[in-house]
């Protein structure tokens, strides 16, 4: 995973949140009912990311399926352990 498309994407998603929620508490009833507001930009920020930021979801989920099928596996250690311990002849 390339750290650029992880920070790309946490940065507009956190935009997607923040700006409406900067939008809302300029109203004075917002304002009071800061709860209210902070749901309201979750929802919309939620609804921004799915429709918009397809792609830069794609690029940073693709990039960790990169880097997680070039890891060695436990199994696979266990594996070629056995191999190693079955190729070489018993020591008298």
């Amino acid at each position: 995973m390339r750290a650029r498309s992880a920070l790309v994407y946490t940065v507009l998603r956190l935009a997607a949140f923040l700006v409406p929620l900067g939008l809302m508490m300029l109203f004075p009833v917002m304002r009071e009912y800061y709860w209210l507001s902070a749901i309201f930009a979750a929802l919309i920020g939620l609804s921004l990311s799915t429709l918009f930021l397809r792609r830069p979801l794609a690029d940073m989920t693709a990039g960790m399926g990169a880097r997680r099928s070039g890891k060695v596996t436990d199994e696979q250690v266990e594996d070629a352990a056995a191999d190693d311990a079955a190729s070489t002849p018993p020591s008298a």
